[in-house]
C-alpha cells in the first residue's frame, strides 16, 4: 500500500477461482481503483486449510494467513464476496473472520457481495454478512450486491448489476473518507 492511496481489499470466499462472486468483487475493486484506492484480493481458497482452521503448521502456511490478516488490518475498505450455500456465506469465508480479534474491523467499511442460484437467498446479505461485519466492529455500505445468473450478460455484469456495483463503490469510498468523494458522485 502506498502512503497516498488507501487499500481496498477483496476477500473472496468462493472455493472456485472463476466464480461469479469473484467477478462482481473484481468489478467493485476496479471502480475503487478508479477512485484513488490501491486494490488487491485475498483468495481464501488459496490459503492452507489447516491454518485457516487454527491448526498452525508453523511454516509457509502460517505466513500466508498472517499476511492476509495483516492486509485486512491495513485496509480501509473490504470487498467481501461469497457464493451462498445452504442460505448463508461459505465456511471458507467464516474461517478468516474467526481468526480476527474483537473489533478487528473497527473503522473499516465493507462492500458485501453474495451470489446465488435464485432470488430466494437475497436476504443472506442482511441476515448473514452484515451481522458478521458488525460483530467485528465494521460498517457495511448501504448497498449490498446480490446477483444471480440473470444479472450477467456473457459473464459480465448487466447494466442493472453494474449500477449497484458503482453505487456500492461510491458509498464505500465516501464512508471510508477516502479520495474526498461523496455518495452523490455516483456517475
Amino acid at each position: 500500500m502506498t502512503a497516498d492511496r488507501p487499500l481496498a481489499l477483496g476477500i473472496s470466499g468462493s472455493p472456485s477461482p472463476d466464480s461469479s462472486s469473484r467477478r462482481v468483487a473484481s468489478a467493485v475493486l476496479q471502480r475503487l481503483d478508479g477512485r484513488g484506492f490501491e486494490t488487491r484480493t485475498v483468495d481464501l481458497a488459496e490459503l492452507p486449510a489447516d491454518v485457516l482452521l487454527a491448526r498452525p503448521d508453523g511454516g509457509e502456511g502460517d505466513a500466508a494467513v498472517r499476511a492476509a490478516l495483516e492486509a485486512v488490518e491495513r485496509a480501509s475498505v473490504l470487498v467481501v464476496s461469497t457464493p451462498i450455500y445452504r442460505a448463508t456465506y461459505t465456511a471458507l469465508l467464516k474461517t478468516i473472520f474467526d481468526l480476527m480479534p474483537q473489533d478487528a474491523l473497527s473503522g473499516k467499511v465493507a462492500v458485501l457481495i453474495a451470489t446465488g442460484y435464485g432470488a430466494g437467498h437475497l436476504l443472506a446479505i442482511d441476515h448473514g454478512l452484515r451481522p458478521l461485519i458488525a460483530s467485528l466492529g465494521g460498517l457495511s455500505a448501504a448497498t449490498g450486491i446480490y446477483a444471480t445468473a440473470d444479472h450477467f450478460d456473457d459473464g459480465n455484469p448487466n447494466p442493472a448489476l453494474d449500477g449497484r456495483i458503482v453505487q456500492a463503490a461510491v458509498e464505500a469510498a465516501a464512508l471510508s473518507g477516502a479520495a474526498g468523494l461523496s455518495v452523490a458522485e455516483a456517475g
